[in-house]
């Protein structure tokens, strides 16, 4: 007789190294089997005496408590003492988990790499031609990046020289960089543009410092909702019985320290960057 094992973190418990036995080893509800004549015998609720594993089966010597059934033949399958219970295996449930861990550390990284975008788009004491990446220009009728259409460059440290492809979107760069949020003033002399960095007082030093922290704090953010996602896909496999009650609190521990370990970076990248900016 084989019945579907509906409760695996029960079973964690009974292979405790430091078990008190009771009576009742395992408890299995609503389990629904078949007798030895095929026919089916419904709803039963039975308990586990004893065990012995194999592989990922466990073989239990078990007790009918109760059954449910419409079939002729109960008493046959009250006189059962044997089922085979199919469990989860230890790489089946490490599988689990790297699937789960490698989706949210991709997209973890993902969030890294977006904040620190943000963080080279700010402005510091020196001229950086990523300080334009998020600059979009509506070349024919599409947004598309500044420098997907144009070369950037620092002749010094001080000035940048915007030099596009096509001499027809001069004046659409020139429009998109007055827009943009940057604080440079463009000169458009028919052939390129040229921009002056001007010094930053230490009034908008310290905006600027504000600006990085509510930056830091989106990503925290985003590193959060990740963890929250990750934790929602541990529960459905739980909830699947792919794994454990008690596998979903080992792996959401382990969740939380790659998270920690993703919010440190957000830190030193958020320290670093206002480092730069108070450096006069």
């Amino acid at each position: 007789m084989a019945l579907p094992f509906s409760s695996p973190s029960t079973l964690r418990t009974v292979c405790s190294t430091k078990p008190t036995p009771p009576s009742s080893l395992l408890s299995i509800r609503d389990a629904c089997c078949r007798i030895s004549n095929g026919a089916k015998a419904g709803l039963v609720s039975i308990n586990v005496r004893s065990w012995k594993s194999s592989g990922n089966y466990v073989a239990v010597q078990v007790g009918v408590r109760s059954i449910t059934s419409n079939v002729s033949s109960v008493e046959q399958l009250r006189g059962m003492r044997r089922a085979t219970l199919r469990c989860a295996t230890i790489e089946e449930i490490e599988a689990q988990k790297s699937k789960v861990e490698k989706d949210v550390k991709d997209r973890m990284q993902k969030a890294i790499e977006s904040l620190l975008s943000n963080f080279n788009s700010i402005r510091t004491g020196r001229a950086n031609p990523s300080m334009l990446d998020r600059i979009e220009v509506e070349y024919y009728g599409t947004p598309v990046s500044l420098k997907s259409i144009a070369q950037i460059s620092t002749p010094d440290s001080n000035s940048f020289l915007v030099q596009p492809y096509d001499k027809s979107s001069l004046k659409l760069i020139e429009k998109a960089i007055v827009s943009s949020d940057v604080g440079l003033s463009p000169n458009n002399d028919g052939e390129v543009i040229r921009m002056s960095l001007p010094q930053l007082t230490s009034d908008r030093r310290k905006e600027l410092s504000k600006v990085v922290a509510k930056q830091a704090e989106e990503g925290k953010v985003a590193l959060r909702n990740i963890r929250r996602d990750g934790l929602k896909a541990y529960e459905k496999l739980e909830k699947e019985k792919k794994l454990s009650e008690d596998n979903v609190k080992d792996f959401s521990s382990d969740l939380q320290k790659v998270t920690d370990e993703y919010m440190k970076k957000v830190e030193s990248l958020c320290k670093q960057k206002e480092k730069e900016l108070l450096t006069v």
